[in-house]
C-alpha cells in the first residue's frame, strides 16, 4: 500500500506542479519558467540534504541521477516544441503513455509479470493517461508525423524514471541534487545557444517558485514508491500526473471537463483500487 500511496502523492504534486508552470508560463517564457523551477529546486535540495544529514552515495549513483535529470529535461524541452507545433490534445497523451509505457516494459523484464490485478490496473491506468489530457472530445489524431516528437519527449521522460530509479537504490537527496544539476544545465545551454532571454518578469517567480517545489516533492515521492514497491508501478501511477493538472484548471480556472477526460478520471480510479488490491 505504500508504495501506492507515494506513487499517487508523486502524481498529485507533479500534476500541481505543471499547473504552476502553466499558469507561470503566462507571464513568461516557458522555458525560463522551466531554467528558474530547474535551479530553485537544486538550491532547496543542496540546503536540505546537509540539514538531513543525507549520506554520499557512490558517484555511479550520482552519474546516472545527473543522466537522468539531463534525459527529463531534454524531454521536456522537446515537449514544449511539441506543443507549439501541435495539437495539445494529441501531444500531451502520447508523450504521457510513452513516459509510462517504457519503464512498464522494463519492469516486466526485470522483475517479471505481476499478479492480475496489477495488470488490470496498468491497463486502466494508460487508458486514463491517453483520455485525460483531452480537452476535446474531436478525434485527436491528425497525421503520423504529428506523433513524432510527443512520442520522443515520452521516451526521454521514461528514460528518466529508469535512470533515477537506478542511481537511488542508496540514498535520496544528494542524488536528486545530481538529477537536478543535469536538468540545470542542459535547460541553461539551450537558453545559451539558443541566445533566448534567461531571466523572466517579477509576476511569474512566485508562481515558479510554487512549481519548483511542487515539483521536487514529485520526484521524491516517485523516488519512495519505486524504492518501496515497483519501479514500473511507481512509473505508471506517476504518470496519472495530468489528472491534478486538469481538475486545478477546473477548480481554479473553471475549464469545461471533456468527455474524455471524465473518462479518463474514472479509469485512473480504477487502476488505483486495481493495484492497491492484494494479488
Amino acid at each position: 500500500m505504500l508504495p501506492i500511496f507515494y506513487g499517487i502523492l508523486s502524481a498529485l504534486t507533479w500534476g500541481a506542479a505543471d499547473f504552476c508552470g502553466g499558469l507561470a508560463s503566462r507571464k513568461a517564457n516557458a522555458n525560463q519558467v522551466v531554467v528558474f523551477s530547474e535551479l530553485t529546486g537544486l538550491l532547496a535540495i543542496l540546503v536540505l540534504a546537509p540539514i538531513f544529514g543525507a549520506q554520499a552515495p557512490p558517484w555511479s549513483d550520482l552519474i546516472w541521477s545527473a543522466a537522468a535529470g539531463a534525459l527529463g529535461c531534454t524531454g521536456l524541452v522537446i515537449l514544449f516544441k511539441a506543443f507549439s507545433d501541435g495539437q495539445m490534445s494529441t501531444t500531451a497523451p502520447v508523450s504521457a503513455l510513452a513516459a509510462a509505457a517504457l519503464p512498464l516494459l522494463v519492469g516486466l523484464v526485470l522483475e517479471g509479470l505481476p499478479g492480475l490485478l496489477t495488470i488490470g490496473g496498468f491497463l486502466l491506468a494508460l487508458i486514463a493517461i491517453w483520455f485525460i489530457p483531452q480537452d476535446s472530445d474531436e478525434r485527436p489524431f491528425t497525421r503520423l508525423a504529428d506523433l513524432r516528437l510527443p512520442l520522443l519527449s515520452g521516451i526521454f521522460f521514461g528514460l528518466y524514471f529508469i535512470l533515477m530509479d537506478r542511481g537511488t537504490q542508496t540514498t535520496i537527496l544528494w542524488p536528486m541534487v545530481a538529477s537536478r544539476f543535469g536538468g540545470s544545465l542542459v535547460i541553461t545551454l539551450y537558453m545559451l545557444v539558443r541566445r533566448l532571454p534567461l531571466l523572466p518578469g517579477q509576476a511569474a517567480w512566485p508562481l515558479i517558485l510554487l512549481n519548483a517545489a511542487l515539483d521536487v516533492g514529485g520526484n521524491a515521492f516517485f523516488i519512495l514508491a519505486a524504492r518501496l514497491g515497483r519501479m514500473d508501478v511507481a512509473a505508471v501511477i506517476s504518470s496519472l500526473y495530468p489528472g491534478m493538472t486538469v481538475f486545478l484548471a477546473w477548480l481554479v480556472l473553471k475549464e469545461r471537463l471533456g468527455r474524455r477526460q471524465l473518462v479518463g478520471v474514472l479509469a485512473a480510479i480504477g487502476a488505483i483500487t486495481l493495484m492497491t488490491l492484494p494479488g
